[in-house]
């Protein structure tokens, strides 16, 4: 499958997870920078390979590509926003004969021949026999991602599923493996390969006959979609960052209101691309815990140092090589600009303090924990019994804005004087809000 439809696909679940089906077909179209035809031809495509996945939505539920994001509120991002990656990963042939692969390694020892005489006896009909090659190819894919290993040194190689750790595991340690798991990917990032080995885990209990209740013991809402999403880009950025490699892409700010550019070979419906080409040394990945953001941080020839959101990249591409020398002066200038950024703002550095009050009623001090494990390197010294004051320096205000709002009334902002009126001014707009209509209210 071609890199484009891939990135179309990231962006249009993407806004059908953000508007949850609120937009007409026209509008949805505009939004994603593609054609009406266009986009009831990837609706098409995406219920199909929902329904291939057997994700257990009734029939009215399949009717509105949308209800996938509603049914199983709790199952995470998984039933539509993990579906993609399994999809596309692997065309149709691969996924059928990569199952088939391992289900006979699982077994006993095969060689590249004798996979390939299993194959043509197992295969459906209506796919080709694949050849010594293909065979060959898919071994040294599955030993390099480490499924598989070869049984010793011997000519005809000869290969066995790397299943002993699951094997050796008690019905109850496997269990606690599998709960383990299953927390991490829901709440550690990056969580795509978590999802991926939960459910390897999940096949492995049903095998041995546990029932879906003993899997189903932790209950979740996922809230960042596009987190998930974005993290197809991820592996690209780190391979790049490893092997200091530029990165070419296509950006579409999110500023702007076009989420994807369509390649139009129809020279009457061709028209100017609105994103901008870029070509910069990746350097850095950043989360934002706040927004549920990915940003790439990166060094360009003509503007220096640049950051981009990952939700805006497409056609991404490693190009040219450079130097250790080279890599290494411009990522050491990066994190110093970095280096008291609250996510990734490099403007002027700003002192703020704050007063905070300490809940009252209880013996856990649910403020203060907070801002302890969230405060990242500010300082905490206790004020009075009722409150304790919270020093930073960083960079810009925007970033650290956010976290402070969200105390409420447990937050008072000290310095700097004009952020402290800011403030004042925002709950005053609040208050107005609540204010009767009517005097009699």
């Amino acid at each position: 499958m071609a890199r484009e439809s891939f990135d179309k696909e990231i962006q249009f679940l993407r806004l059908l997870a953000l508007t949850g089906g609120a937009y007409s077909r026209q509008q949805f179209a505009a939004r994603l920078g593609i054609s009406v035809h266009t986009y009831d031809k990837t609706l098409r495509y995406l219920k199909e390979m929902m329904n291939a996945g057997q994700h257990g939505l009734t029939k009215e539920q399949g009717a509105e590509l949308a209800e996938g994001l509603r049914y199983n509120h709790y199952e995470s991002a998984d039933p539509l926003l993990l579906f993609l990656y399994r999809a596309k990963s692997l065309k149709e042939t691969e996924s059928i004969r990569l199952a088939l692969i391992m289900s006979a390694l699982r077994e006993r020892e095969l060689a590249a021949k004798e996979l390939m005489d299993f194959l043509c006896d197992e295969l459906p009909a209506d796919l080709p026999a694949p050849d010594e090659k293909t065979i060959r190819g898919d071994l040294k894919y599955l030993e390099e991602v480490g499924v598989i290993r070869r049984a010793d040194d011997k000519r005809p190689f000869r290969y066995r599923a790397r299943t002993e750790l699951v094997d050796r595991l008690t019905d109850d340690e496997l269990i606690d493996l599998y709960d383990f798991v299953d927390v991490l990917a829901n709440t550690q990032v990056p969580s795509v390969q978590g999802y991926l080995l939960r459910d390897t885990l999940k096949k492995a209990l049903k095998a041995r006959g546990l029932h879906s209740e003993v899997t189903e013991t932790h209950v979740y809402k996922y809230h960042f979609h596009s987190r998930i999403l974005d993290e197809a880009h991820l592996f690209t950025i780190y391979k790049a960052i490893e092997s200091r490699r530029r990165l070419k892409f296509l950006y579409l700010s999110p500023k702007k209101g076009t989420r994807y550019n369509s390649k139009n070979t129809n020279p009457l419906f061709e028209r100017q691309t609105e994103g901008l080409y870029e070509i910069i040394l990746p350097l850095k990945v950043i989360y934002d815990h706040q927004y549920g953001r990915w940003y790439l941080v990166g060094h360009n020839a003509r503007q220096g140092l640049m950051k981009f959101r990952m939700e805006g990249l497409t056609e991404l591409e490693a190009t040219e090589e450079v130097s250790q020398e080279e890599f290494a002066m411009r990522l050491d200038s990066a994190e110093e600009k970095l280096k008291i950024s609250w996510v990734i703002d490099t403007s002027r550095p700003f002192k703020v303090v704050v007063r905070f009050f300490n809940p009252e009623g209880t013996r856990n001090n649910f403020v203060k924990d907070r801002v302890l494990s969230q405060g990242q390197w500010g300082t905490v010294t206790d004020e009075t019994d009722e409150t304790f004051l919270y020093e930073i320096t960083v960079n810009g205000l925007t970033e650290i804005k956010p976290w402070l709002r969200s105390f409420g009334s447990s937050c008072e902002v000290l310095e700097p004087a004009w952020l402290r009126k800011e403030f004042i001014q925002e709950w005053k707009e609040l208050y107005a809000y609540y204010e009767p209509v009517r005097e009699d209210l």
